[in-house]
This record gives C-alpha cells, structure tokens and sequence, in this order.
C-alpha cells in the first residue's frame, strides 16, 4: 500500500448513549497504539487530538431524543474538521466515541463527495428515526440521518442534499435490527448481511459482493464506519451495546485486508470502544490491530 497523509481526530463524546465510558475510546485507541501502528506502516500521520467537548449540553432539551443539543454540537464541529481534513488531501481516521458522531463524519465527507458509499460494519443497523427509535438514544440513528431521514435537527447539519444515497450502503454483521429499521431497509433496498449471511456464504463471498456492488454504483470514495460491537463479545468485551454471536476475530481481519486490496476505502471511523466496560484494553487492541489491517499490515 503506498504511503498516506493520515490525518486523525479524536471525537470523546458519549451524547448518543446512555451508558458512560465510551468517551475515553480515543484514549484507549491511542493507548493501544494506534498512531504507531500507523506510523509503522509507513503512513504520514497528523494526530488532531480531541474534539472538545461542551458537557453544558447534557440537560435535555427534546422530548424524545435524547442529549441532541449536544450531538448536534459535536456533529458540525466534527463535520468541519472533516471537511478540511479531505481539503488538505488527507485520509481522515475518527476515533469515537459513541457511533452517534458519524452523523458528523458523513456530514463533512458529503461536502467533498457526490456519490459516497458507506460500509456500516456494526451488529446494528443504526437506520432508526426519531419515530421508530425504541430508547431515544441517537447512536442508534447516524445511518438514517446521513441518508436524510429522521428529526430535521439532525439531517439538517448536512446542509444540502443527504451525505449517502441508500443503494449507496452496505451493512455488514449485523443481528439486531429494530422493527422500525427492517421496514426502512425493505422500503429503500438497502444492501444487508446479516450474521446469516455470513455463517452461510462465508465472509471471503460477503466481502467480494459488498466490494462489487460498491464498484457498480461508481461510487466516488467509500467509508468505513467500524462499531467494535459488530465482533462478537468473547473478542470486543468493551463495547455499550454487546450482542452474542458476532464476527470472529480472524472474519474481520480477513474483511479489513480484502478492502485494503480493493483500493476502495477513503476514510475510516472506529467507534464505542469503552475501556470501563473492557478487560485491559483488549477491545481497542482489537481495533487497533484491525486499523493495522485495513491500513496495509501483511505478514509476508
């Protein structure tokens, strides 16, 4: 893989959840050495630090969604940091915090791309709105925001047109899916494999027909939004919302090195990684040791 300007940020916002500790994933990440592995690929890499995070938004001010004044803050922050990242050039890497500030990341992607795609490789599919959502928690609706759906105070921090089309989309892992989201992906024809698929085509074919209908949508960039909980549990103790029978360690490594050779990935997000929830940070060296692969890391 040829050498990269990485630029990374680090978003410790736990806005979209209700379950504290995940806003201390980008320390865990960087603990884990994250920018050294990067480094040691031969990559340029740029370490942002953090996103500041105004803790005054904690009050809640909707009666459904949950803490959104202060998503809606860390979202166009994030978004302009994104945004300037991609204009200097640079492979932006966001470290969360929960999944919720991908609805920032796609916000400041769409600025620069006209026909995004988007892997979401999370056991949740992450589509709910403000009218299906079972909890309020908004790191359960970043997908269906960047796609324009949902409570205007959110798909307006992309202020034109959606960051993603939905044939635009592939989710990868996921088994648990609210009835709300089954509907919205039946109605929009949105590219899903569940762990069924995998456990029965195997993840060599999920990962070649992910990768060809990406190609035949002639995307202009592609990126990876990576929630830890999409590996099972027994490899990713550290995640909010564990759900058992996941993604093997060795399955994802095999994906993140197939889309290094498919040349296909132009950012990246790592997310709910929370090191109270953790056993000695193995579940940001997990991801950690996924960014070596996804990033160019090979054995011979």
């Amino acid at each position: 893989m040829k050498s990269l300007n990485i630029s990374v940020i680090g978003v410790p916002s736990d806005f979209g959840q209700s379950r504290r500790g995940v806003d201390m994933g980008p320390s865990a990440l960087r603990y884990a050495g994250a920018i050294e592995r990067l480094e040691n690929l031969g990559h340029h890499v740029t370490d942002l630090g953090d996103l500041h995070i105004h803790k005054k938004f904690q009050a809640q001010s909707h009666p459904t969604l949950k803490n959104v004044d202060g998503v809606v803050d860390v979202s166009m922050r994030l978004a302009e940091e994104v945004k300037q990242i991609v204009g200097k050039g640079h492979f932006p890497i966001v470290f969360g915090g929960d999944h919720s500030i991908a609805i920032g990341t796609l916000a400041g992607l769409g600025a620069h791309y006209e026909n995004l795609g988007v892997i979401w490789y999370d056991a949740h599919a992450d589509m709910n709105t403000e009218q299906t959502s079972p909890s309020g928690n908004i790191h359960g609706m970043p997908l269906a925001t960047a796609m324009g759906y949902g409570a205007n105070v959110l798909t307006k921090i992309r202020q034109q047109s959606p960051a993603v089309k939905p044939e635009n989309v592939v989710l990868i892992g996921a088994r648990s899916i609210d009835p709300g989201e089954k509907a919205f992906i039946k109605e929009h024809g949105i590219q899903v494999y569940t762990m069924h698929d995998i456990d029965r085509l195997g993840m060599t074919a999920v990962m070649q027909e992910a990768i060809i209908h990406l190609e035949g949508q002639h995307v202009d960039g592609v990126h990876l939004s990576l929630d830890l909980d999409a590996i099972d549990p027994m490899h990713t103790p550290g995640v909010g919302t564990p759900v058992p029978g996941g993604l093997s360690y060795r399955e994802s490594h095999l994906a993140m090195e197939m889309l290094q050779d498919s040349n296909l990935i132009t950012s990246l997000e790592l997310v709910e990684v929370n090191p109270i929830l953790d056993e000695r940070n193995r579940t940001a060296e997990v991801a950690v040791t996924l960014l070596g692969s996804l990033m160019g890391e090979q054995l011979v």
